[in-house]
């Protein structure tokens, strides 16, 4: 019975979404006025799964992200990884959660300038008390996926647009989060610099199996991920 029962478990567990969003909604205080951002949003990313996210200026596709990386909390709702109420945890093991589960990638790379870009990828390993011959040894190799692997001793007002970014996904991917979340993230860079970003990540995606959220206002590369999500007035809709 025993084991019938650990098959059980094993089994739904299995079966648990990433991350699942249920009923989630944001608003803020603006004075007296209360101004709502997010309303009652439902949504599971599977395990492995590349998404986009597409819509207007304004319409809360960034606090959503905000929200999912748990730097800012719901006012209403719930959001589970791996079936846990993250927001139940002490704000101490919930960014300690964060650094490890999560990578972000910015429009703006935030890349200290004064780091070359094997240090700044090293960074989120020596954060969490990496020793320093593993957080090189794991920021070369992610470096060299990221096709960087001759700029290591480059700071970042030595490399192009896209080097830049590509540090940035590289320092995102470098302690293996289980979830990336992009926001705009070649909102700053030419149509073909951006086109090679978007084919890092999806490679990344078919070799890693790293699992993606996309903020992206550029239609064309939204088209193509594998799912499409569409954010109006603080709402989601699934894309065919």
């Amino acid at each position: 019975m025993s084991d019938v029962l650990g098959g059980q478990r094993k089994a739904s567990e299995e079966a648990r979404p990433l991350v699942e969003v249920r009923g989630l909604s944001k608003d803020y205080l603006l004075g007296e006025k209360r101004i709502e951002v997010l309303w009652d949003l439902d949504v599971k990313i599977e395990a492995g799964e590349i998404v986009s996210l597409t819509g207007a200026s304004g319409v809360g596709k960034s606090t959503f992200l905000h929200v999912l990386g748990t730097l800012d909390a719901p006012t209403a709702g719930q959001v589970l990884f791996e079936g846990e109420d993250v927001f139940l945890r002490e704000e101490s093991t919930l960014a300690d959660f964060r650094n490890r589960t999560i990578g972000f990638v910015f429009q703006f790379h935030y890349l200290l300038r004064e780091f070359t870009a094997l240090e700044n990828t090293m960074l989120p390993a020596m954060i969490q008390r990496v020793g320093e011959a593993e957080a090189e040894a794991m920021a070369l190799d992610i470096l060299d996926r990221v096709g960087l692997s001759h700029r290591l001793d480059h700071k970042p007002g030595e490399l192009s647009g896209g080097e830049q970014q590509r540090v940035a996904l590289a320092r995102a991917l470098v302690l293996g989060p289980k979830l990336i979340l992009a926001d705009e993230p070649t909102g700053n860079l030419d149509g073909r610099t951006a086109e090679g970003i978007h084919e890092l990540l999806l490679e990344m995606n078919a070799e890693m199996g790293i699992t993606a959220l996309l903020v992206t206002h550029n239609q064309s590369l939204a088209s193509r991920m594998p799912r499409r999500l569409r954010m109006i007035e603080g709402r989601l809709e699934e894309e065919s």
